[in-house]
């Protein structure tokens, strides 16, 4: 009987090294295939990279030349300026016509 499970146990033994070998075989084909799908997605990447910091660089170099060539106005916008220029205009008449002017101008639309 002891010999019986003896044998039982030897052959159990066996059959667990047995799988045990093509479980570290499938892992180490696994690994293999897992760092090669690894390295061609890092090496597309990699390659995209270089192809948009070469764009980058080409519309940087373009880019250079046609950069604003002349001042912004002191007053920012237009419409300030054009406020300006008529408080500038208004400054003669008494401080009711300067609202009533203003009033009017802003009831048409012409000013903000």
């Amino acid at each position: 009987m002891e010999m019986e499970m003896s044998v039982e146990m030897h052959e159990g033994l066996e059959r667990l090294t047995a799988a045990a070998a093509m479980l570290e075989t499938a892992v180490a084909r696994l690994a293999g295939i897992s760092m090669s799908a690894e390295s061609s997605a890092l090496t597309e990447l990699e390659e995209k990279l270089a192809a948009a910091e070469a764009r980058i660089a080409e519309l940087a170099a373009r880019g250079a030349g046609f950069g604003r060539k002349t001042l912004q106005a002191k007053g920012g916008s237009r419409g300030e300026g054009l406020e300006g220029a008529i408080d500038g205009a208004l400054t003669s008449l008494s401080l009711e016509q300067r609202i009533a002017v203003k009033s009017e101008l802003m009831r048409s639309g012409l000013l903000g």
